[in-house]
């Protein structure tokens, strides 16, 4: 036998290890370590060979020591120091224990900065010149051109005054914010005591501004940061909220009475004013290209928050009787503000635990330092009372994307509010769009209202060669009008000109984008004549790149070249659901209020009243509805709310000025006192809609109805052009449902839609114990043909009952659409009646 054998198998894989690999010394390292012995054992041998006492070396060590302590003690208060001014809160609460602190410490977010205010002074001469030639090159001709009854208008005098504008506190924004911007919250205070006096000549009327007030918080954007100088595109300046705004007047009564402005007061002209002012209208100053500020132009919401609106507990009786003897019980409503725009909820009467069951949705630009303000009030004849407030702020609820909550109310000692918050992301594909309509049920009604799944972004910038209108020759006054669905809105008005520049934003809540349309009308407002129309289907932007459109439109039934330049954009609604772990508990911050309850805003319902009318649209900002509209034409509530109109939101945005809040400012001296129609309570709540169909079932028992199950109704339906008023006959019903053994008392309620106020219902007398009810009775709503082409008819057949009965409930729905164009001939035919109205069948 071999060697190899005898080693086995295996002994051929080891390598051989090479002679110098056994033994490896770091020859470097151990002559250093030599060196540091010999220097410590050096001052030892030396002192024993010099006889020297031992206390030398003891004396040599705690030089030593020292020396290091005295450093790191050095090196502590560097980097305390350091993190004093990264961080105060931080660094006295690391180092002082909460209970020591005394109770006056603070710590305010917000930064003194006098080196500014004294800039602001030493530049206030050339501000004032700033302002003056503001007045007089770019308002007085503004207005001269607004109205001809103040074509002799001009600025006699511009004083602006020597007290400059004084900044109070400054916050930056470091979280939560793009790193290509930077965010200054300023707040600003202006006491001036200015002289500016105007004259209209042909009414022989002077009036002017002794001195004017403003206090707010004033939001500075710097965006986008660029690697070039001067390393900022552009400046935005613009308020969150409303700025309390105070002017006295001189000769004020004398101007209202010109015609053209006696439609105002002085909080109508606060309140357009302070609009101008507030978010989403800003002021946009370039500092580069305007191409690289093009996206400042076209400002694309942060995000939609949807507020339910569900209930309140143990709220306050507020009403008493036998002049306070005997304690009541309250009439709660509560009022919704996101920045500038602002809800009302109906009414519940006689109710310490309401339930409302409402829904809105707002949009949200700037969420670092918005919040969402709720206050609940009882309605009184007189004077509303207070029942508690609530602000949350919105970054929580974009990190938590759901919050289902009770909230504890401020500055009442009990009661709670019930909130389901959603935060909507806007997202820039369709790929999620069928989830998003299943989810809020869009992908079968045909209704074109409810809870929203996308959200319209217009930006309208200008038109090219407009027809001359009725006038040969001569230029028109043109505007915009644009609607989806029910929803309508208006631009500014640009006087004398075929080629206008608007350049102004609009946003639209959609439904269902895959069969809605944006329907655009250019006008000339002094002839009220048609210049033009567009129709764009949706569906066109789910197909384009990034779901957004930006070129010229050409006009129909226009110029040959008339054209319109815009910029739409379509963003999905989709909530976004974090992954949680099963323990993680999630609290929305709550904030205190920051006035009390004597200096509170002034309600919503004084600021409806304080409103212009519709009809004066040329002097309103241009804001977006707030909300939807409208509710969902559909299912309606036992419960009849008042409802507020179309115009209803686009008059909350011009809500009154607040700076006259006192405790005699109350929401409650006004005779005016509608809500905001909520866009999905059938949603939410669908008592009718539900007894209804439970009722079809309990009829149906195992047999088959008929294709009328819920019986029928004849209509007929017209426009009267001489009175310019659409005419609706209601002739009967056959064969409605019983409500109980002895039948049913039916009557007919109609809505002219999206107008739900109490002033615009229609109601027939009721027929007692009657399945087949005979009404006969006509009822006309004062609209033109043009504009009522673009509405629907809502007609309801509903069970009286009789009083407190529970007998009370629908029959019944139709919707009736009203874009036919025999509406001028007219017609009369049956309509089968359904439990949502949406997909009615005629009968001829």
């Amino acid at each position: 036998m071999s060697g190899a054998e005898d080693r086995g198998p295996g002994a051929d894989a080891a390598p051989a290890e090479p002679p110098g690999a056994v033994l490896s010394v770091d020859v470097a390292g151990l002559l250093a370590q030599l060196a540091r012995s010999f220097a410590l054992l050096l001052p030892v041998y030396a002192l024993g060979y010099l006889g020297l006492s031992f206390s030398w070396v003891l004396l040599a060590l705690g030089l030593l020591v020292w020396c290091r302590r005295s450093r790191g003690l050095k090196a502590t208060r560097l980097c305390r120091a350091l993190a004093l001014l990264e961080d105060e809160e931080r660094a006295v609460r690391l180092g002082v224990r909460a209970c020591d602190l005394p109770a006056w410490v603070h710590f305010p977010d917000t930064e003194r900065a006098e080196w500014l205010n004294k800039t602001v002074k030493h530049m206030w001469p050339f501000i004032c010149q700033f302002i003056e030639k503001l007045f007089r090159e770019t308002i007085e001709p503004a207005v001269r051109g607004a109205n001809t009854h103040l074509s002799t208008f001009s600025f006699t005098k511009v004083d602006v005054g020597q007290q400059p504008l004084r900044i109070n506190g400054v916050k930056v924004y470091t979280e939560n914010v793009d790193k290509r911007q930077i965010i200054l919250d300023l707040q600003i205070s202006f006491v001036g005591n200015c002289e500016i006096d105007l004259e209209i000549k042909r009414y022989f009327c002077r009036a002017g501004v002794q001195s004017i007030q403003i206090h707010g918080t004033m939001r500075v954007i710097l965006e986008p940061l660029i690697g070039d100088m001067p390393l900022v595109g552009a400046l935005s300046i613009f308020f969150l909220r409303k700025p309390l705004i105070e002017i006295n007047w001189t000769g004020l009564t004398n101007l209202l009475d010109i015609p053209g402005l006696n439609g105002l007061s002085d909080t109508i002209i606060l309140d357009i004013i302070s609009n101008y002012l507030v978010l989403p209208n800003r002021i946009t100053v370039p500092l580069v290209s305007e191409v690289q500020i093009a996206q400042l132009r076209f400002p694309i919401p942060k995000g939609v928050l949807r507020i339910h609106f569900i209930e309140a507990q143990d709220l306050q009786g507020k009403d008493t009787y036998l002049k306070g003897l005997v304690k009541g019980k309250s009439d709660p409503y509560g009022v919704i503000r996101v920045g500038n725009q602002i809800f009302q909820s109906k009414v519940i009467k006689e109710n310490l635990s309401p339930k409302w069951n409402e829904v809105y949705e707002a949009l949200v630009y700037e969420h670092p330092g918005q919040e969402l303000e709720i206050e609940l009030f009882d309605e009184d004849p007189d004077k509303d009372d207070f029942l508690g407030s609530l602000m949350i702020d919105l970054i929580e609820v974009e990190k938590e994307r759901l919050l289902d909550e009770w909230f504890a109310l401020d500055e009442v000692p009990r009661g709670k509010l019930h909130l389901k918050l959603e935060w909507l992301s806007l997202m820039p594909n369709a790929s999620n769009l069928d989830k998003v309509l299943t989810d809020i049920r869009a992908d079968k009604d045909q209704a074109n209202d409810g809870l929203s799944s996308s959200l319209l972004i217009l930006y309208l910038d200008s038109a090219r060669n407009l027809p001359s209108g009725k006038k040969i020759n001569s230029n028109p006054n043109p505007l915009v009008q644009m609607s989806v669905g029910h929803k309508a809105q208006e631009s500014k008005i640009r006087y004398k000109t075929n080629e206008p520049v608007w350049e102004e934003n609009f946003t639209f809540f959609i439904h269902n984008p895959k069969r809605q349309d944006l329907e655009i009308e250019v006008k000339d407002e002094q002839h009220q004549c048609s210049l033009g129309h567009l129709r764009i289907p949706l569906s066109q932007l789910l197909t384009s790149d990034d779901m957004t459109m930006n070129q010229r439109f050409q006009l129909s039934n226009s110029g040959p070249n008339s054209t319109l330049k815009m910029k739409i954009a379509l963003r999905v609604l989709q909530l976004e659901k974090q992954e949680r772990s099963p323990d993680h508990q999630h609290s929305a911050q709550v904030k205190r209020p920051s006035v009390s309850k004597e200096g509170r805003k002034i309600s919503v319902r004084s600021q409806m009243s304080a409103s212009p009318g519709s009809g004066d649209s040329s002097t309103a900002p241009c804001t977006p509805v707030i909300g939807s509209g409208g509710d969902k034409p559909g299912v309606e509530e036992r419960a009849q709310p008042v409802e507020a109109s179309p115009q209803g939101p686009r008059d909350l945005g011009r809500s009154s000025s607040s700076l006259q809040a006192s405790a005699t400012c109350s929401p409650s001296h006004v005779s005016v006192k509608e809500p905001t129609p909520s866009i999905a309570s059938d949603i939410s709540l669908p008592i009718a809609t539900q007894e209804l169909r439970q009722r079809l079932r309990q009829l149906e028992n195992g047999t088959t109805l008929g294709q009328s199950p819920l019986g029928q109704i004849q209509l007929t339906i017209r426009h009267s052009s001489q009175r310019n008023k659409l005419v609706v006959v209601v002739h009967s019903c056959r064969n409605l449902i019983a409500f109980s053994e002895d039948g049913s008392d039916p009557y007919v309620r109609m809505y002219l839609l999206p107008d739900k106020r109490r002033s615009g219902r229609r109601k027939t007398h009721v027929s007692k114990k009657t399945l087949n009810p005979v009404f006969d009775q006509s009822f006309d709503f004062s609209v033109s043909l043009p504009e009522v082409q673009r509405r629907t008819l809502d007609v309801a057949v509903k069970n009286s009952g009789g009083f407190l009965s529970k007998d009370k409930g629908l029959l019944g729905k139709v919707l009736v659409g009203l874009a036919s164009e025999e509406l001028a001939k007219g017609w009369t035919q049956w309509y089968d009646l359904t439990e949502d109205g949406t997909r009615p069948h005629v009968v001829t």
